[in-house]
């Protein structure tokens, strides 16, 4: 037997485990985009890696609202209505996606579903598989509302987004968006 002592060698192996690991593309459209709210979710090394791969924008066209009392954006599950959303593509590893399913409330309030992604920036030329986080069973009268193409908390529609910590925690808001 051969016993091989190198730091590349480690270096290489470790590298490897870590590719592995990060199996996951997620396509992020509202508060956890960059210099959103939320984004220090993907930022967090306690909630796993999050890695910033491109922009893109949904290849159907789904309808983004601002919902709620508390001006959550939502991408309903309602495909050829809409936009083609931009957004951002991010390859999370298995804890990150396990930590973005609890801040979205997976699958009892958005459902993660896998859509195709066309980046808008960046290298890469073709569709990417994404997990999107949509409200799938929500209230018609949510496609008569401002639909957009780009979401930003401090956009010109004046309805920012108001943070968990200073929401009434007994609040049922879903019931105005979910059927």
């Amino acid at each position: 037997m051969i016993y091989i002592k190198s730091n590349f060698f480690n270096a290489r192996i470790k590298s490897s485990v870590t590719l592995r690991k990060m199996t996951h593309k997620v396509f992020v459209y509202g508060t956890l985009k960059r210099n959103e709210p939320n984004h220090h979710w993907l930022t967090d090394p306690k909630n796993g890696v999050g890695n910033f791969m491109t922009e893109g924008k949904t290849k159907n066209k789904y309808p983004l609202i601002i919902g709620t009392r508390y001006n959550i954006p939502f991408l309903l599950q309602a495909p050829g209505k809409g936009h083609h959303v931009k957004g951002e593509i991010y390859e999370v590893d298995d804890l990150m996606l396990s930590k973005l399913d609890i801040l979205e409330d997976h699958p009892n309030y958005y459902v993660r579903e896998v859509d195709d992604i066309v980046p808008i920036s960046g290298s890469q030329s073709e569709n990417v598989k994404c997990w999107v986080y949509f409200l799938k069973n929500f209230r018609q009268e949510l496609l008569s509302k401002q639909q957009f193409e780009c979401y930003s908390s401090n956009g010109d529609h004046g309805l920012k987004y108001m943070e968990n910590t200073n929401r009434d925690p007994n609040d049922d808001y879903y019931s105005e968006v979910k059927r």
